[in-house]
């Protein structure tokens, strides 16, 4: 039996690579799908939790992997020579900056590797992860071809970008239109034949490349415009105008603008990350990205313009910010969700306590930090109570989880710095309250 027939009648084992954010929720999507699954992960924590039917993700919710073990089709691993077993390999591992902003294309070149040592005739692999355009074609295929297979024959390549959002309740793996391309036409059939079981919409296009640029500048859009309205709010509140209701009033126009929103820096694995991807790969062809790269500035430096706000605001209320107690609320990137990654917070808390600040944090999604490839904070979050909140000279609001009283921070905090336009709502005294 082919691939085609395999994927048709739903009996093509699928391995999902990194058991992530992006690749447990596909792995679950397949497996509801009725596809066989085998999931694989350098973390043998991760994988040993999926055996004992535990979701690690919160947001994805509690019976996610007891409910794909109930299928009987489901295994997990962190063997990578069990590679061979599957009949689709789909590739989610991270793609991180290095020290300098350039391109870490490590995980993908393990996992390529990882792929290549098992790969035999009718594996489709797919590869999810943010990148460059042409990294499927120049990292992944030479390693495959070199095996003696021809790609479009022996087997088979295509790119599609995830588009994971955690904590959105209204989209999902399933529900997000995935975009498709092959290396070849073939490729692109059967992966496109692929995600149409297991997702709602698939959008086909002519090659990978056109794939990995779209995801690129899906998110450089959003980075673009943060950018703008970051920029925006510095310049607004210097000149004591509140860039909060700025937007709001702008956002009546029914046409041509779209709300984006300012904060204490960019958080997730895409917004901050791929937009140098693109850049460090024109380089390649001569061509500047000023536009891009400016607002890469502009939304690395909001950290700082947090902190000076902070600085400031102490200031004003008589307290030096060496030996102040600050609590800083929210570790997540996003409200709502566990997810650390690239998260502003954290650059906050090391920044305050560099300059003397004695800080603590809470995040009812995150009750202990863990270590990062640039941060290792080994902190817990503190249990959050109006007699807490009184005990610090300064909130930092850096997270608006919806679970927050912000009328209790708002009457219980002697100074709060609020990023995140959270206590917009509170009633009774505000000479306290600091927009930054």
């Amino acid at each position: 039996m082919n691939l085609q027939q395999k994927i048709s009648n739903g009996s093509a084992v699928v391995g999902i690579i990194g058991l992530g954010y992006v690749g447990l929720p596909l792995m679950a999507a397949f497996a509801r799908a009725g596809f066989p699954v085998i999931g694989f992960d350098v973390d043998p924590k991760k994988i040993d939790a999926l055996h004992r039917g535990e979701n690690y993700l919160q947001h994805l919710g509690k019976t996610l992997v007891s409910d794909m073990k109930k299928g009987g089709k489901f295994d997990a691993t962190d063997d990578m020579s069990r590679l061979g077993e599957a009949d689709v390999i789909i590739s989610c591992v991270p793609t991180p900056l290095g020290h300098h902003r350039e391109p870490d294309l490590s995980f993908i070149e393990h996992s390529a590797d990882d792929i290549a040592r098992t790969l035999r005739n009718g594996q489709l692999i797919v590869l999810e992860s943010s990148t460059y355009p042409r990294t499927t074609r120049e990292i992944m295929l030479p390693r495959f071809e070199a095996r003696g297979l021809k790609c479009g024959e022996d087997f088979y390549l295509a790119y599609s970008p995830e588009r994971e959002d955690p904590g959105n309740k209204s989209h999902s793996t399933q529900s997000i239109p995935k975009l498709v391309g092959g290396i070849d036409p073939v490729s692109g059939e059967l992966a496109t034949a692929l995600y149409k079981k297991a997702i709602a919409q698939v959008i086909p296009v002519s090659t990978a490349e056109v794939a990995e640029a779209a995801k690129l500048l899906e998110n450089i859009y959003r980075a673009v415009n943060i950018a703008l309205v970051n920029e925006m709010k510095m310049v607004l509140d210097a000149m004591g105008i509140d860039v909060w209701e700025v937007v709001e009033a702008a956002k009546t126009k029914p046409f041509g603008f779209q709300a984006f929103y300012p904060g204490p820096g960019l958080g997730g694995h895409c917004i901050p990350i791929d937009p140098f991807y693109l850049t460090w790969k024109a380089r390649e062809v001569n061509l500047p990205t000023r536009f891009i790269e400016l607002a890469g500035e502009i939304n690395v430096q909001m950290p700082e313009f947090v902190v000076q706000k902070t600085l400031l605001a102490l200031n004003n209320h008589g307290k030096a910010v060496k030996g102040s107690k600050i609590l800083v609320l929210g570790l997540a990137y996003k409200p709502d969700v566990d997810d650390v990654r690239e998260s502003p917070s954290f650059e906050l808390i090391e920044k305050l306590e560099h300059l003397g600040a004695k800080v603590d944090y809470h995040d009812p999604f995150v009750p202990r930090t863990h270590k990062m490839r640039h941060h290792n904070l080994q902190m817990e979050s503190i249990s959050l109570s109006a007699k807490a909140l009184e005990s610090y000279d300064c909130v930092l609001i850096s997270t608006n989880h919806s679970s927050y009283d912000w009328q209790m921070v708002a009457d219980h905090s002697r100074l709060v710095v609020d990023t995140r336009n959270a206590l917009v709502n509170v009633t009774g005294n505000r000479g306290h309250i600091v927009k930054a």
